[in-house]
């Protein structure tokens, strides 16, 4: 059998999936990464998987200023990585999409506390 007739497009070869993501998913996609590519930004958005929080606490468990933890939050927010409520005069930031919650918690399953890979569960 030819890869035409496995895939059912001549140029793709078998065992490659003929249909792939849009070039605005891939952009999306990796915006996304972009964004995630801040330690600080993956530290923070760590803590708001956790748990609700407001910029000072944010501040005080990544052990960065307020005013650089304020800064990573907008950008986020812009992106739709994290989001926010007023109480009062106080903002709480949050990671409520199942789909950010699952990325971040599948990478850092897969990365030991001393940075190696983790073993593959059994």
């Amino acid at each position: 059998m030819s890869d035409s007739e496995r895939t059912g497009r001549p140029d793709v070869p078998a065992g490659l999936p003929a249909e792939v993501p849009t070039d605005a998913q891939v952009e999306v996609a990796a915006e996304t990464f972009r964004m995630l590519s801040s330690s600080t930004r993956l530290r923070i958005v760590w803590l708001l998987v956790h748990a609700e929080a407001d910029v000072t606490g944010l501040a005080a468990a990544s052990g960065q200023s307020v005013q650089t933890v304020s800064q990573h939050l907008a950008k986020m927010r812009l992106a739709g990585l994290v989001s926010s409520r007023k109480e009062g005069r106080r903002v709480f930031y949050v990671v409520d999409d199942p789909h950010v919650v699952a990325l971040v918690d599948q990478i850092f399953d897969h990365i030991a506390p001393d940075g190696s890979l983790a073993p593959d569960p059994a």
